[in-house]
């Protein structure tokens, strides 16, 4: 099973970036990417850039209403992701709890989604589900 980590900042909460030691910060992430990797669960693992740089398409209405970042309604912003592969929700808790966050932050879990999920991995029932498996070994 994957597991999708989200790191979530709550702006009004964590610490302004600046007066964070940057140097440090990325240490003690890497310390945590690295335990990850020994233990062969982790997938990837991406930081996101400020909300300010991003957009948001709201697809309620024809043509999609796209609205620059960042986005006044939303209390916490995402920050950046691990993926991992575990054996269990358990074991994804387990390494969630792990994460090197402070105040301001949280980790929203959620597992990835597989084909057999939905019963579409037989080439009779979705033909796109198929393709999109191959995609996914061509470029694993």
């Amino acid at each position: 099973m994957r597991w999708m980590l989200i790191m979530q900042v709550d702006p009004q909460t964590a610490p302004p970036m600046e007066s964070l030691d940057l140097s440090e910060v990325v240490a003690v992430m890497g310390a945590y990417n690295e335990e990850l990797q020994k233990a062969g669960v982790f997938l990837t693992a991406e930081g996101l850039s400020d909300a300010s740089d991003g957009f948001r398409l709201d697809f309620s209405s024809q043509p999609p209403v796209v609205t620059d970042g960042p986005y006044a309604e939303a209390r916490e912003v995402f920050t950046g992701f691990w993926i991992l592969e575990v054996a269990s929700r358990e074991e994804a808790e387990h390494w969630a709890r792990k994460c090197p966050l402070g105040p301001g932050m949280a980790l929203e879990v959620r597992r990835v989604n597989e084909f057999s999920d939905f019963e579409l991995d037989d080439p009779t029932v979705n033909e796109w589900a198929t393709k999109a498996q191959e995609w996914r070994a061509a470029n694993a």
